[in-house]
């Protein structure tokens, strides 16, 4: 039996996440501690008392979203359960961050500075309300992408997430992401839905922080992970810290090829995914993606107790 350990991308963040399991272990406390003084912030604080809107900007989420990750990993970790048995680590979007903080490529503390940076860089590379992001439900990753490439009329418009086979997220410019709303429509799709994100992220349109995680990425040191990376953009196992410091630059403007990278675990015998972090969102396109897998969500204490069970 094989096993993944994923990790959760932004839109699965809650006031209060991790707190728990900071008062449970001190090694998941140790965690939020070591991220706040990366950032000079007291982001624990606005995990746990702050407002929600302040905790999804952009900046915000992405470290916190990965320091409640690796709070339920060390907590794991404190019960004895590591990576025996584990075959690959992969995360969708920021969650590729996550997961190579926990396989030890990247320190906790580069990762929470390059998500720093990367929610910021991702903010600004685009004026507020001039992109946009939607879910199409019901159509696959061919029509979608077709759907999109409608809709362009000069502009960027992209499948941005192949989630499961039913869900795929485009993104772009407002306009043309609205008219791939109506082209899906005429197509078939269940629903076409704009999402509230603050960006269009996994377009072209993110071009400038690309360059910005270019230069930052640049500066940090990437270990070999201690088992391979199931990359966004290939939708396959990468190693080489090299490869993965391209990839993560890559990714910025890249699909996220989650179906596909959950195919590729499967394919190479994994039969269980641990979500590890803030969520379920990804069990759901797990199950949806690949047959016969078994999935368990790991966020909270009585999750730790479960697994251990």
């Amino acid at each position: 039996m094989s096993r993944a350990f994923v990790f959760p991308g932004q839109g699965a963040q809650t006031i209060g996440m991790g707190r728990a399991l900071a008062d449970t272990y001190p090694a998941a406390r140790a965690v939020f501690d070591e991220v706040d003084e990366a950032l000079g912030q007291r982001l624990s604080s606005l995990i746990w008392d702050g407002e929600q809107e302040t905790l999804t900007l952009t900046e915000n989420a992405q470290p916190a979203l990965m320091a409640t990750s690796m709070a339920a990993l060390r907590a794991l970790e404190a019960e004895g359960i590591g990576f025996d048995g584990v075959g690959f680590v992969a995360g969708h979007s920021l969650g590729e961050y996550s997961a190579l903080a926990a396989a030890g490529a990247i320190s906790v503390a580069d990762t929470a500075r390059l998500l720093r940076i990367r929610g910021k860089a991702m903010q600004q590379a685009v004026p507020v309300g001039v992109g946009a992001m939607a879910a199409l439900l019901g159509l696959g990753f061919e029509q979608a992408s077709e759907a999109a490439a409608k809709a362009r009329e000069g502009q960027v418009c992209q499948a941005a997430n192949d989630n499961d086979p039913g869900q795929v997220v485009v993104s772009g410019h407002r306009e043309a992401v609205e008219r791939a709303c109506e082209i899906a429509k005429s197509m078939g799709a269940k629903r076409a839905m704009l999402l509230p994100v603050s960006a269009p992220f996994h377009c072209a349109l993110m071009e400038p922080a690309a360059q910005v995680m270019a230069e930052a990425l640049a500066g940090v040191e990437i270990a070999a992970p201690r088992v391979p990376l199931v990359a966004n953009v290939r939708a396959e196992a990468v190693s080489d810290p090299d490869v993965i410091r391209a990839l993560l630059v890559e990714q910025v403007t890249g699909s996220v090829r989650w179906r596909e990278s959950v195919g590729y675990m499967a394919g190479h015998g994994v039969t269980e995914f641990w979500e590890i972090g803030a969520g379920k969102a990804l069990s759901g396109m797990i199950k949806r993606s690949a047959d016969g897998v078994t999935t368990r969500a790991v966020g909270t204490p009585e999750d730790v107790a479960a697994a251990l069970a």
